[in-house]
């Protein structure tokens, strides 16, 4: 875990940019590989969308941040309901 972290904290944002996430992750959830030839994406962009500009204007947060609250959201609702 530490390794981890030491790793995102030396990471910088131009950085991040040139990895393709989606790419990464599906090595180990194959699922992100595929799901785009399934699943109704912009119905789902379009709700979370919403939600990214509902905490922009409620809370005051710039755009990375409020994606970033919206995707810590997520996690814990997946996590805590397991």
């Amino acid at each position: 875990m530490k390794n981890i972290e030491e790793i995102i904290k030396n990471t910088n944002e131009e950085e991040t940019k040139n990895v393709n996430w989606t790419k990464a992750w599906s090595k180990k959830y194959p699922v992100l590989a595929t799901y785009q030839k399934q699943v109704d994406i912009s119905k789902y962009a379009k709700e979370i969308r919403k939600m990214i500009n509902e905490l922009q204007e409620t809370y005051n947060y710039n755009e990375l941040d409020a994606m970033l609250v919206l995707k810590d959201i997520l996690y814990h609702e997946w996590k805590d309901n397991k």
